[in-house]
This record gives structure tokens, sequence and C-alpha cells, in this order.
């Protein structure tokens, strides 16, 4: 009987709490913010009315002063390509990775790099970055004047951008709630007690909605930092001159080759003709058999 009180007690002071909760979600105004009444004493809390009430509970984002928040959370990326002589490639790329790496981790990092030399003229490059928008924008605004300097020129130039209003908002509402539920359990661990039983079983909901909240708190980390600090991609790539060794490859390979070539062309007529020989010849042995056995006989039987 004492336990189905507590049960009962606790089922009330939980949809209290997740009244107040409600009150300051997202969809509330101040319009239908209602006063709240006084809470009652203090009673015992059991797991029961926990979970009972965790799905309304994660249904909940309260707000201060009870209205919603316009925001948008907007994550862009940009990509441009440069195509550069080949002696300006490594320079062009180390400059880049230099002006980010000056403007230090909170304006802008290097997520990736790389350099392949194919031959000494041809080469490209990679390099990925995340930075302000300003910092991107700067950058931008200088790097076609910065690809004419060099000789070179800009081949394609790309942004898009990625709405996360939502995820953001959801996953915020989701953290809050189960932070809402994280001081519930550990009150009820430090003020009653109870049974070893309900011990354990709310130790191990603690431990549970604990690791939820490091979860969500990553996420949303990395969702905002996805907003504050824009994606760069740069391709560099070679611009091949006229009149380069690199141009002019093709025509010496084919020089090169034309002993080789001469060769293995009349290695197969040689390997044709071997083949075909042993056929001439019997047809050949055919055609003489027709013309002085047979053919002969056939016109004078005609005649």
């Amino acid at each position: 009987m004492k336990t189905k009180t507590l049960r009962i007690a606790l089922s009330a002071l939980t949809l209290s709490a997740m009244g107040l909760a409600a009150c300051g979600g997202p969809g509330a105004s101040r319009e239908s913010a209602r006063p709240m009444s006084a809470p009652p004493p203090p009673v015992e809390m059991s797991m029961g009315a926990l979970y009972a009430d965790e799905d309304q509970i994660n249904m909940a984002e309260p707000e201060a002063g009870g209205e919603s928040v316009a925001q948008q959370y907007i994550a862009y990326s940009h990509s441009v390509g440069m195509r550069l002589p080949v002696n300006a490639i490594e320079p062009a790329l180390q400059g880049h990775i230099d002006a980010c790496n000056k403007a230090g981790p909170t304006v802008c990092m290097v997520t990736n790099s790389w350099m392949n030399a194919y031959s000494e003229d041809e080469a490209s490059a990679s390099l990925n970055l995340r930075a302000t928008p300003a910092w991107i924008d700067e950058f931008l605004s200088g790097v076609e004047a910065e690809a004419k300097a060099a000789k070179g020129e800009i081949t394609n130039r790309q942004t898009t951008a990625e709405d996360l209003t939502v995820s953001i908002i959801d996953t915020d509402a989701r953290l809050k709630a189960q932070q809402t539920l994280q001081a519930r359990l550990e009150q009820l661990l430090a003020d009653r007690p109870g049974k070893l039983g309900e011990l354990l079983e709310t130790e191990r909901e603690l431990a549970r909605v604990n690791g939820e909240i490091d979860s969500l708190k990553s996420t949303l980390a990395a969702l905002r930092l996805r907003v504050s600090m824009s994606q760069l991609s740069i391709g560099y790539e070679t611009k091949r001159n006229p009149v380069s060794q690199g141009a002019l490859e093709p025509l010496a390979r084919a020089f090169g080759d034309f002993f080789y070539n001469l060769s293995s062309a009349l290695a197969a007529v040689i390997t044709a003709f071997a083949v075909g020989l042993p056929w001439l010849i019997l047809i050949g042995v055919f055609v003489w058999i027709w013309l002085k056995l047979i053919w002969p006989r056939v016109r004078r039987k005609k005649n």
C-alpha cells in the first residue's frame, strides 16, 4: 500500500514538471502560458513514473520567456578549381596552407591536403579546410587575381547551402529534455534512497541518460561547427603549355616506336602467310584435279 501511494504521488509530481516544460516549448507563446500553481509537498519518487513520462519529457523544449526563437542555421560549402602552370601548383598550395595556419585554428583549420606529380609537366593537388565565413569570403574575393598573377585561371566556383535549423533545434530540445530527466534521477538518488532494487534501477537509468546527454552534446557541437565554420575545397590542376615536352610526347613516342611497330606488322604478315600456306596448297591441288581430270569428262558427256 505504501509503494502504491508513492507511485501515485510521483506521477503527480512528474506530470506537473512535464507541464512546466511543455509551457516553455517551441510552440508556446506569451498568451498561451498559464501561471503554475504551487508545487505539491515533497514526495517519494519511483522509477515507474519516470518511465511513464519520459516520452512526454523528450517532446518538451523549455524556452526562456515562453517565446519561439525564429533563427536559421545554414551550413555553407564552397569549391574552387584552379588551373595553373605546373611549377606554380606547389607554391599556391603551400601559400594557402600557410594563410590558413596563420589565421589560427579558431578561424581556419586544414582538414586534408595532398599533391601528386605525374611528370615534369603534369601535377595535381587538393586542399580541404574549414574556416569562418568572413575568412572564406576574403579568400574567394582574391583567388581569381591570384590565379591570373600565376598565369593560370579559375575553372569553376561553386557554393552550396544546407539548412540545419531543424536538426539543431531538435537536438537541442532532446538535450534539454534529457538534462531535465537527469536532474530528476539525481534528486531521486539523493533525497529518497528507497529499496536496493529501486536504487540499482535508478542508477542504471541515470547511466543511460548520461550517455545520451554526451552523445547529444557531441552531435550538437558538430552541427554548430558546420554552421560557424564553412567548408572550402580547392582543386589544382596543370595548365599545359602547347610547346612543352609533355605536349610533344605522343609524337616523340610514335617516332621512337616506328621500327618496333614496323617489325610487329611484318611479323604479323609472315605469321598469317605461314598459317595460310597449307590451305593455299590444298586449294591449288583441288583446282588442278578439277581442271585436268573432272572438267574434261563433264564436257565430253554434254557433247
